[in-house]
């Protein structure tokens, strides 16, 4: 009986183990570095300063853009009323959503192929180069991949159950799931054919696919109003480039990496219809990459951010690998086989130490608002006039108000809040040449030279313009791809 009761505890005890560790692994993997050296980047600025509006003035400014981003951004809001404006309150949103994803990587795992798959994968998602970045990012994305990792946790348990009159609470907590996920961003919603090439690949019956079917379809129709209203705002990702073979190089590697994760855990197999890691780990990999690469092939949109959920996918595939790699190993080296899986998560954590460390750096980022304020708070005089180019450079303004304190924005007709936009509405170029002429002293912000553009906007024109003829350099400062330059009146 006592043996009987030790077993018990260690069963439980490794139940708990096999998704906590993971947790608080990745958890401890997104707090370490969390402020990157007190540096905020263009894209988390624009969170930063939205979240920043009132819920109304927030609202107004999905009408005229990023409607996607409008339910990350109401969340923002609220956390950043709570616990205030802060690189933390920024990140950690992102840090316990792939801690989240870790675990339930490792609950999946373990419901398909033990506990080392489990641990392995929750383990390795966090050490992945892409989720590192994300990890730490002031985005929804991160919060898209643990949506997806439950959502999979859900059909996964739904799938072992079989068809009940209790798995509807279950269905429908997978249909609302889906549909947060396309909330915070649309393009989620290629987990739906991913887990449909699962459903074919174990041989799912009628019923299943009803029941997959009907909550799928209603989280669709749910964001349905959120996809159509956010293509007419699609000018937001105009900027993104065609479709190029080199782009796939990347999805590429992911995709051969996968499939031997989803040969070794087939190998053991000997039925190949059965619900395993390869079944659910490969689709969710590789349909969500290709998915998108369709979709960039109507309307490029290929950029690896959107389909960061099929990192689960991947992790799940290693964990797979890892297993297969403690059965092999246990026969002649039981011992050795315990210590496997956390001996190569300490060894790639060694390994993949300079990106780590790249990923916690100013320097992974294209630049720093912070930084920037910083220059212009040191250069500044009272009375000297402010110019952006391009305007979206005014997010450095945005999110630290205090550094461009007693400087006036000029060429700003209409503030970014008022105008329910992201970087305010500038006067007419006339207004803006007028105004410059009525300056003494002016700060230019605007990018680094490695990084900067030839401006396009007529007033972006009119303002170096006017700067050329009419104003001389006295000091000019480049940090962390941002650049400041003081111009005086000549004579």
């Amino acid at each position: 009986m006592p043996s009987d009761i030790s077993a018990t505890t260690e069963s439980r005890s490794r139940r708990v183990l096999v998704w906590l560790v993971p947790l608080l692994w990745s958890l401890g993997l997104g707090l370490w570095g969390l402020s990157r050296q007190d540096s905020v980047w263009r894209d988390e600025a624009a969170t930063w300063q939205v979240a920043g509006r009132s819920a109304g003035e927030i609202w107004a400014m999905l009408g005229h853009v990023d409607a996607v981003h409008g339910l990350y951004y109401l969340l923002m809001h609220c956390l950043f009323e709570v616990f205030g404006a802060s690189t933390a309150t920024l990140r950690l949103p992102s840090v316990l959503a792939v801690s989240a994803a870790a675990a339930c990587v490792a609950l999946i795992g373990r419901r398909l192929a033990g506990f080392w798959a489990g641990l392995g994968g929750g383990l390795a998602l966090g050490l992945l180069p892409a989720v590192q970045f994300y990890l730490q990012e002031g985005r929804p994305y991160a919060l898209v991949a643990a949506g997806a990792g439950l959502s999979t946790l859900l059909l996964v348990s739904l799938l072992e159950r079989g068809p009940g009159r209790r798995a509807w609470p279950r269905w429908a907590a997978y249909g609302i799931t889906v549909l947060v996920c396309a909330l915070l961003n649309w393009l989620s919603l290629l987990v739906l054919p991913a887990h449909a090439a699962t459903l074919g690949w174990v041989r799912s019956g009628r019923r299943v696919w009803l029941r997959w079917a009907a909550y799928g379809s209603g989280a669709v129709a749910g964001a349905l109003p959120l996809i159509l209203f956010s293509r007419g705002q699609s000018d937001q990702v105009s900027w993104i480039p065609p479709l190029t073979w080199s782009m796939l190089i990347g999805p590429g590697i992911l995709l051969a990496i996968g499939g031997l994760g989803a040969w070794a855990d087939r190998s053991g197999r000997p039925d190949r219809g059965a619900l395993s890691v390869a079944a659910v780990g490969l689709p969710l990999l590789a349909v969500p990459q290709l998915g998108l690469i369709g979709l960039s092939l109507v309307q490029p949109l290929f950029q690896d951010r959107y389909v960061l959920f099929s990192m689960v996918g991947l992790a799940l595939l290693v964990g797979a690998a890892l297993a297969a790699a403690v059965r092999a190993c246990a026969p002649r080296f039981p011992r050795a086989a315990v210590l496997l899986v956390p001996g190569l998560a300490g060894v790639s954590v060694l390994a993949l130490l300079p990106v780590e460390l790249d990923k916690r750096a100013p320097a992974s980022r294209i630049d720093d608002v912070l930084a920037v304020a910083g220059e212009v708070a040191g250069l500044k005089r009272d009375g000297d006039a402010v110019l952006f180019v391009p305007a979206a450079r005014r997010d450095t303004a945005l999110v630290s108000p205090g550094a461009f304190g007693g400087l006036a924005d000029v060429a700003l007709a209409a503030s970014p809040a008022a105008s329910a936009t992201l970087k305010g509405e500038e006067a007419d170029p006339a207004r803006i040449r007028a105004a410059l002429l009525g300056q003494r002293r002016v700060l230019l912000v605007t990018d680094a030279e490695e990084v900067a553009k030839p401006p396009s906007a007529e007033r972006d024109k009119a303002k170096e313009a006017v700067l050329r003829e009419h104003f001389a350099v006295v000091a000019d400062r480049q940090v962390r791809g941002r650049r400041v330059t003081v111009y005086e009146r000549r004579g």
